[in-house]
């Protein structure tokens, strides 16, 4: 493929996921540069957490890489220890260096379901306390010294609290600053990024003109709401599609998409072509479930693989339309028979669940034994090996009695 034809077919993929570019025709010069470009990634680690959203920059970075560009995975481990504010009302409580490590390394596990990370000249993992941690004071005053408060004040998040008559602590103020100077120091020469980051990465283009390099290009990318029709997806909110869920979490999450986002959740998350989606879009109203299966199935596609798309469907259908029990659910070993029902789900749950919650079960009339409800969750019962319970739409586990 000619180097033309490549950019050509690279700007129209990018242009199904790019919300703004700073600026296109800096990203075109880029491009014709022939250059290899440096694409800065940077993770704040407060929590090991990545969903389909998140991947859309991903996958945007693999298509760079495919090209032979270089991804600078920049892990923010000192930066963590601050917590950038977006989003946020209240200060973000520091975290110990342990679980910053642990959370890089979950970080590069999951990234490692797009990103290519086998070839040094692709990728290069780096931590910003490599120059903060030593970084002189009196150094560190003159970069202060380049920004004024009313451009620092300005961000929205900031503005949010003054009007709400919050706190704004100090060392929140500088964060941006400290990202900002990451590009500088990694010789950025695109980021792609959530539009909540674009005024820290301003910053980045501020202090590259400040030191004689050139700014950065900066891509923000569309952002769709969760699969529970409302807010952007979110892990508090549980309305998300994780790249740490299982082929069946995802398959399953895939279904509560509202029917009027499988048109957009095709566009942003799989590679199916534009017109394709188009025909798509016209016949969903008629047949929605039809079109949210097949939106499952690529993405499954996408993170796994063929066969186990093909194989999550299946198990669906047999599930949920044929009313089949599962053949691979868990198995529970138990030493007794006799039981009160919340302490046998409490056993099964083993703490993921608080007891409010499972409580909760028992009142929705979610909980049974053998397709017999169990409707008080203090109900004294004997269990079997072979018995089967099932609790909501989704879970299901096997009784085996040891003794």
């Amino acid at each position: 493929m000619s180097s033309g034809n490549a950019k050509k077919n690279l700007l129209e993929s990018f242009a199904r996921t790019t919300d703004e570019i700073f600026s296109l025709k800096e990203f075109e010069e880029l491009l014709d540069s022939k250059k290899k470009i440096r694409i800065k990634y940077g993770v704040d680690v407060t929590s090991p957490f990545l969903h389909i959203g998140h991947a859309v920059n991903l996958w945007m970075m693999r298509e760079l890489q495919d090209l032979g560009h270089k991804v600078i995975f920049l892990i923010g481990d000192f930066t963590t220890q601050i917590g950038d504010p977006t989003g946020r009302s209240n200060t973000r409580p520091i975290i110990p260096q342990a679980e910053i490590d642990a959370n890089a390394e979950e970080f590069i596990r999951q990234a490692k379901m797009v990103l290519r990370f086998d070839d040094p000249n692709l990728l290069e993992v780096r931590r910003n306390s490599e120059w903060f941690s030593g970084y002189q004071l009196a150094d560190f005053l003159k970069l202060l010294a380049m920004v004024t408060h009313a451009r620092l004040i300005s961000r929205d998040m900031f503005q949010r609290r003054i009007g709400n008559q919050e706190d704004i602590y100090m060392h929140e103020m500088i964060y941006p600053i400290l990202q900002g100077y990451d590009s500088y120091v990694l010789e950025s020469d695109l980021t792609i990024i959530g539009s909540d980051q674009l005024f820290n990465e301003m910053l980045g283009r501020f202090y590259q003109q400040k030191f004689g390099q050139t700014p950065q290009v900066i891509i923000t990318t569309k952002i769709t709401q969760g699969i529970d029709g409302k807010a952007k997806q979110s892990k508090s909110l549980d309305n998300y599609i994780g790249l740490g869920h299982s082929s069946r979490d995802k398959f399953g999450r895939c279904m509560k998409v509202p029917d009027d986002l499988i048109a957009d959740y095709l566009k942003v998350y799989t590679k199916i072509p534009m017109d394709e989606i188009a025909r798509i879009e016209k016949e969903i109203g008629s047949d929605p479930m039809k079109w949210k299966k097949f939106l499952a199935e690529e993405i499954i596609k996408r993170y796994h693989d063929e066969a186990s798309a093909r194989s999550e469907r299946e198990w669906f259908e047999n599930t949920f339309s044929k009313k089949i029990t599962p053949e691979d659910i868990p198995v529970l070993e138990l030493e007794d028979s006799q039981w009160v029902a919340i302490d046998l789900l409490n056993k099964f749950f083993n703490d993921s669940k608080s007891n409010s919650d499972v409580r909760r079960l028992f009142k929705q009339g979610a909980v049974s034994i053998n397709s017999e409800k169990i409707p008080e969750f203090g109900s004294k019962m004997e269990v079997a090996t072979g018995d089967v319970v099932k609790v909501g739409k989704r879970i299901w586990f096997k009784i085996k009695i040891l003794k």
